[in-house]
């Protein structure tokens, strides 16, 4: 207590923190921390446990530094997340991943959506070429049946089920043609509300990321792209389904997606 040396209780009372508790010290009963003067901080005590509370939410409620000044742990109670490391990413950070060969995109349609296998899941029987239209953008429905293209065997290897509700922090793909004249490409990533048992599979999609389009100029070159997210957060129990177009046949294309997300 050095600071208050030679100074009154007057003086220095504000600067006092203290909890109401008639005098009997900290218990096993929380109590906010306050100044002596009886305003409140957002420190609650006990002799078994500790909570910070603030009166405003901020992206800075509660921050753990090292020795030079780098931020290691921050809770972000406006958009109610905690972010660790130097590079601060949120804790639950998770990626995902749809892909597919160009030896298995032979055959493909000009100006045609194309479901991309998750997690590389390239469907051989039949073919796994699944169409979502020839529009902008993917249809935002797609009814299963008994014919190439529309087989329930087609369309389960292209699904991601999401089973918690998930915030989408960014999405990036790379392509590669495989003849020495390329085309422009364009890929989507949607959610769709999905129907199990039924024909009406896939229902009410959202978009959720595009990239811009791609001036592919053959197979001397590999593209990486940066995706523009549309609508970050999806509620568990959707489907989510990436997509793959070009606007001739020029070349066929290998395609990774990676999509960053955490759970919210």
């Amino acid at each position: 207590m050095a600071s208050f040396t030679d100074k009154k209780l007057s003086e220095v009372y504000k600067d006092i923190l203290h909890t109401d508790n008639s005098n009997t010290g900290i218990d096993s009963n929380i109590k906010q921390i306050k100044c002596g003067d009886g305003d409140t901080s957002a420190l609650y005590l006990s002799d078994r446990n500790l909570k910070a509370q603030p009166s405003t939410d901020s992206t800075t409620n509660s921050v753990i530094c090292d020795a030079d000044g780098n931020a290691l742990l921050t809770v972000d109670s406006t958009n109610d997340l905690v972010k660790a490391g130097i590079g601060q990413h949120t804790v639950n950070t998770q990626y995902a991943y749809f892909g597919i060969g160009c030896d298995m995109q032979q055959g493909l349609l000009a100006d045609t959506h194309y479901g991309i296998p998750f997690f590389g899941m390239a469907q051989k029987v039949e073919g796994w070429m699944v169409d979502f239209g020839t529009g902008t953008d993917p249809d935002t429905s797609f009814t299963t049946a008994n014919t190439l293209s529309q087989k329930g065997s087609q369309l389960a290897g292209l699904l991601w089920y999401v089973p918690d509700n998930i915030t989408i922090d960014a999405v990036y793909s790379t392509e590669g043609a495989d003849q020495a004249t390329g085309d422009t490409t364009r890929m989507h990533l949607y959610s769709y509300t999905f129907n199990s048992g039924s024909t009406s599979a896939l229902a009410d999609g959202t978009l959720l990321a595009h990239n811009s389009d791609v001036t592919n100029a053959g197979s001397e070159q590999v593209y990486l792209s940066t995706w523009t997210v549309d609508s970050a957060n999806v509620a568990g129990g959707k489907v989510i389904c990436a997509f793959f177009r070009n606007d001739s046949v020029n070349s066929d294309y290998t395609t990774n997606i990676t999509v960053k997300y955490h759970l919210r």
